[in-house]
């Protein structure tokens, strides 16, 4: 029997792709506001004893709030295992505490995440190309979580941008370094990155590259791209280095008002890429933004057998 997917009302578009490619049965939920703003959801499948998918992601308090609260209710309605996916798991600005004080929202929505009751045959949680590597041991309790990379994808999507030019891998900054370097690796590709210098008005300018990139087309790879400032930042070194032509790939496009369109205001990049893993990616589909699914890589994570 193929297991119900679930999804919050922001993931409803990535849920139908993922139905799409099959493998799954559809899971119902009828969801409403009330007029001072509470939430109202019913589940409308029957899900004793089976084995429940929920997809969502931490784009908000709200959304965050939705998802922990449906997955409460299909665990109290009978859900003998429960597997979360979350292609986004969001806070990255507060994934650790840089000052006396500081609250890391990244590790307190975890503890609320673990919070969910646990299923009889065990709940476990997918998150994909997380901001920090870290992250997952944030998770408390009986929680399993698993980092799930989507490499695949990038590397196809990479492979498309080269399409037969000299083509070099790079990223915004030192900090994916090793990641980038992994997948030039395996494209056979040069992989390249820039030193940046943060001033004290938290400002940012590059004052290195590692690699010859004169001629050469350059794909930038980052896991998130927000307002895009870094990667305009790293692509105008690139071009003052001489790069022939420049594309953006990301895994996450967060992209809030006017970041697309500063992005391309610029007219370095001949694309920008990234998947659906947040809602954001499809709403801007229509602007010229290029999206993948991360559906078939959903689908098979959510199909794969819970440990023993």
């Amino acid at each position: 029997m193929n297991r119900l997917l679930f999804s919050s009302v922001a993931y409803r578009p990535l849920r139908a792709r993922m139905l799409a490619v099959g493998g799954l049965e559809p899971g119902e939920v009828e969801t409403s506001c009330f007029p001072d703003g509470e939430r109202y959801q019913r589940i409308l499948s029957d899900v004793v004893d089976r084995d429940v998918v929920l997809l969502g992601g931490t784009i908000s308090e709200s959304d965050t709030l939705e998802i922990f609260d449906l997955a409460s209710g299909l665990v109290e309605e009978g859900a003998r295992t429960l597997t979360l996916l979350m292609p986004y798991f969001g806070h990255a600005t507060m994934e650790r505490a840089v000052k006396p004080g500081e609250v890391v929202t990244a590790k307190t929505r975890a503890r609320l995440i673990s919070a969910i009751p646990l299923a009889p045959g065990g709940n476990r949680l997918f998150l994909v190309d997380v901001h920090t590597e870290g992250l997952p041991y944030y998770f408390e309790g009986p929680l399993r979580p698993h980092h799930v990379y989507a490499k695949p994808l990038v590397l196809s999507v990479v492979r498309r941008l080269a399409s037969g030019r000299e083509t070099v891998l790079a990223c915004t900054d030192a900090g994916r370094a090793k990641w980038v370097e992994s997948l030039a690796n395996d494209l056979g590709m040069h992989a390249s990155f820039v030193f940046k210098r943060r001033e004290d008005d938290g400002s940012t300018h590059v004052t290195a590259m590692s690699a010859h990139v004169r001629d050469r087309h350059v794909v930038l790879y980052d896991d998130m791209i927000r307002t895009g400032g870094s990667l305009i930042g790293a692509a105008e070194a690139y071009r003052a280095a001489g790069a022939a032509s420049l594309s953006a790939v990301a895994t996450h496009g967060l992209l809030p008002e006017g970041a697309l369109e500063k992005l391309q205001r610029t007219g370095l990049f001949d694309a920008i890429v990234v998947t659906d893993s947040h809602p954001r990616a499809l709403e801007l589909a229509e602007k010229g933004l290029q999206v993948e699914s991360l559906a078939p890589l959903l689908v098979d994570v959510a199909r794969s057998r819970h440990p023993a």
